[in-house]
């Protein structure tokens, strides 16, 4: 899976996919790819990447306490 980094532009290819969507983890290893050559892994903030659509990351893939920050549905009965 491909994200862009937000700060540079720059495509980073995730290697650990399953990393991305646990919201304890706030980085996530991938590769950058600007250059021909390949690059090492190294660790990204979740919080510098977004889809190459320029989609924000779905906030239950960042934050741990989603549900807590959530709005509430009321219905009622009638």
């Amino acid at each position: 899976m491909f994200l862009e980094q937000k700060s540079t532009g720059n495509l980073i290819e995730i290697v650990k996919t399953d990393d991305l969507s646990d919201p304890s983890c706030s980085e996530v290893e991938g590769r950058s790819h600007a250059g021909e050559e390949m690059q090492e892994v190294e660790a990204f903030p979740k919080e510098d990447l977004k889809f190459p659509s320029g989609e924000t990351l779905p906030t239950c893939w960042l934050d741990p306490n989603y549900r807590a920050s959530a709005p509430t549905v009321s219905s009622s009965a009638g």
